[in-house]
């Protein structure tokens, strides 16, 4: 195994690593600690905002960062060995918006919310909320396409196609959405989730067949 393969090897590993970490913690948020926080005693929640919470972001936003960094590199190889498709541009792109939703918007509203920072605590709660449910809906195709990329051979053979296009675009318009819209049916647990699915098949199918 020469130097590049080991780095490819190592890259690979921690991409792993931290994408569990990652995108564990965004379903945790979304799917667990939400829930309690709306149900928890006044004690309690004071006790989780001041001591669970930031720990957790802490974790959540350096898994994305690790992700993302470890994707760059990953990409590279890609890109030199003319191995890039349009599954691998869309799952970048995916995967790339979900890291600038979690500390563009994220992080710097959840401080808010929590207390950590000054400002609007309702409103930075409700904008938080809004990127992250957007990032539990892009989840589905970003995994779907990173692992389609390398593995279906016959699937998205070529960029800058008509649908890499069509796609970006529908990924554009929900990512708008994430900054200036509303939550609409990917307020609850079940709405985005169901989602998510309904996303991906969109994306497949633009790429497949469009």
């Amino acid at each position: 195994m020469d130097i590049m393969e080991l780095i490819n090897m190592l890259s690979r590993w921690g991409h792993l690593l931290f994408g569990m970490t990652w995108i564990g913690l965004l379903y945790y948020f979304n799917f667990i600690q939400g829930g309690y926080f709306k149900s928890a005693t006044p004690e309690a929640l004071k006790d989780a905002k001041a001591k669970l919470a930031p720990e957790a972001l802490w974790w959540f936003r350096w898994g994305a960062m690790g992700t993302f960094l470890t994707g760059l590199i990953l990409l590279v190889g890609v890109i030199k060995t003319g191995a890039l498709n349009d599954y691998i541009v869309i799952g970048g792109t995916l995967g790339t918006l979900m890291f600038l939703n979690v500390w563009l918007i994220i992080w710097p509203n959840q401080k808010i919310a929590l207390g950590m920072a000054e400002g609007d605590g309702p409103t930075a709660a409700g904008k938080a909320l809004l990127a992250s449910r957007t990032n539990v809906l892009f989840s589905g195709p970003m995994a779907f396409c990173m692992l389609a990329g390398p593995h279906f051979g016959g699937y998205g053979m070529g960029t800058g196609t008509t649908a890499t296009w069509v796609a970006l675009a529908v990924i554009a318009l929900l990512e708008i959405n994430a900054l200036k819209g509303k939550m609409g049916p990917i307020e609850t647990v079940r709405g985005v989730i169901v989602h998510s699915l309904v996303l991906t098949a969109v994306i497949v199918g633009i790429l497949k067949f469009l």
